[in-house]
């Protein structure tokens, strides 16, 4: 199984759970519908990658910058800075049709993260930047969610209940888009003005 690390050491989690259309600017941006209830989609644990590629298989893919909480003992205990890469042009078919997702989100690198860092002891909201090429394109934070992160542990457990190990994604703000190939990303966890963890990746072919 593939890993992520977590204060320094490595973790293979079971599964990935994704919670899609938590942040209005976004849902607007693609042209969804607001949801009623949260929505909810899985990647595995082969999804996860460390080379951020601009195609796979010959379907150009787009980036989605998102927080992302380690689960243990319970509770969020860890946070990093991740990109969700979705096939939207797939994506778009398979929703015109009433189909699952899975097929754009699951693939093999669909799932990138930065380290896991302790989350801080404070009630100030956590938030992410993504650069590309050094220019500001995705930017928010917890309270732009719809479904802030103590809200998401508390649903996404009745739904399919989490294990130690297991990561949760929570969405994506507006300024999601297509890679091109040579671009580089830098993402940033942020809290309360203070970087907490970063990630480089260049896009590749």
């Amino acid at each position: 199984m593939k890993s992520v690390t977590v204060n320094g050491n490595q973790v293979k989690p079971g599964k990935i759970v994704c919670v899609g259309r938590n942040y209005v600017a976004h849902i607007e941006e693609l042209g969804n519908e607001m949801p009623e209830d949260m929505v909810i989609f899985l990647k595995p644990n082969t999804a996860i990658g460390t080379q951020l590629a601009a195609t796979h298989h010959g379907e150009a893919l787009h980036y989605e910058a998102e927080i992302v909480y380690h689960y243990q003992d319970g509770r969020f205990n860890a946070a990093a800075i991740g990109l969700d890469l979705t096939k939207r042009d797939l994506q778009t078919r398979l929703k015109s049709k009433g189909l699952p997702w899975e097929r754009c989100k699951v693939f093999e690198g669909a799932a990138l993260f930065s380290d896991f860092v302790t989350l801080p002891e404070t009630a100030a909201p956590l938030g992410l930047t993504l650069t590309i090429d050094d220019e500001l394109v995705q930017q928010g934070d917890t309270t732009l969610m719809l479904y802030p992160p103590d809200v998401i542990l508390e649903e996404v457990q009745q739904i399919i209940p989490l294990e130690d190990g297991d990561l949760v994604m929570t969405g994506t703000p507006h300024g999601v888009g297509v890679i091109q190939s040579g671009q580089v990303f830098q993402g940033a966890l942020i809290c309360a003005g203070e970087m907490l963890v970063k990630s480089t990746w260049h896009a590749a072919d």
